[in-house]
């Protein structure tokens, strides 16, 4: 049998010798600082590192959150519509250039132009103030009729202020309209032409979608009545179409009387 002799150089692999003087530990320990030294930058590039690799997704992530929830607690509307376009009226107050408020969008430039030639000549002859009201559907109130009335005691909350103006407003959605005023103007117009006014020109042509006529038509027949002029007339109600939105005139009667039992108490209590 051979012997295996191991060269010196392989002992420390098996068994570490003792050093066998003082003077070979700091070789030694030369040897080894700098492997220490690097296993320790590594290490501490690695605790620097190793959390943007899953704190970035995190940002990201927040950030799209973030995004979605304003999205869905403020949807963006088209032409920069608000959710409840009625109390924008009312907090808006009345136009101050024109007669009109088209918050519906369904009148276009030249029904704009003639409804204000028109009420303007009507306003410096006769003192008459009336404007004209377009949203396309109501949340807070169940009616057009109920929407105008507080249309009116929001723009004009006195009777001295409220007296002499009249409110027409035209509910798209639900193709019906009311007319309301204070009590000069209930007197000036007269409940027939009142009447007339709301469960013809609005509704029928509001129904065939002709919003522009519907509220020059009434916008003609009030200003007739104010003039004492003879009535020129309302659209004829057709068969073929959704009666529903039509009241009767008993029906618009006893929505103005209900107004002016209102109006009435106000003027009382000014007193």
């Amino acid at each position: 049998m051979e012997t295996i002799l191991f060269p010196h150089s392989f002992c420390p692999l098996f068994k570490a010798p003792p050093f066998p003087s003082p003077s070979l530990r700091p070789k030694l320990s030369s040897w080894l600082k700098p492997i220490c030294c690097t296993l320790k930058n590594q290490s501490a590039k690695q605790s620097f590192t190793t959390p943007t690799s899953w704190f970035s997704p995190v940002h990201h992530g927040l950030a799209a959150l973030a995004i979605s929830l304003a999205l869905n607690l403020c949807p963006i509307l088209p032409n920069g519509s608000t959710l409840a376009s009625e109390f924008d009226v009312l907090n808006d107050g009345p136009p101050k250039d024109t007669y009109v408020v088209d918050d519906a969008g369904v009148l276009n430039r030249v029904t704009k132009s003639d409804l204000k030639r028109l009420l303007s000549d009507v306003e410096s002859r006769k003192g008459y103030h009336i404007n004209f009201v377009t949203v396309r559907k109501l949340t807070s109130k169940a009616d057009a009729f109920e929407y105008a009335d507080q249309v009116l005691e929001r723009w004009y909350p006195t009777v001295e202020e409220g007296s002499n103006k009249g409110i027409v407003v035209l509910v798209t959605s639900q193709k019906e309209g009311a007319v309301t005023g204070g009590p000069d103007f209930v007197k000036a117009v007269g409940d027939t032409i009142l009447d007339a006014t709301v469960s013809e020109n609005l509704p029928v042509l509001a129904t065939e979608e002709k919003y522009n006529e519907a509220l020059f038509s009434a916008a003609k027949r009030l200003v007739a009545a104010i003039d004492g002029l003879p009535d020129p007339g309302g659209p004829l109600f057709k068969d073929n179409k959704r009666e529903s939105n039509f009241k009767t005139r008993e029906e618009t009667e006893e929505k103005r009387g209900q107004f002016t039992l209102v109006v009435g108490e106000n003027t009382k209590d000014t007193d």
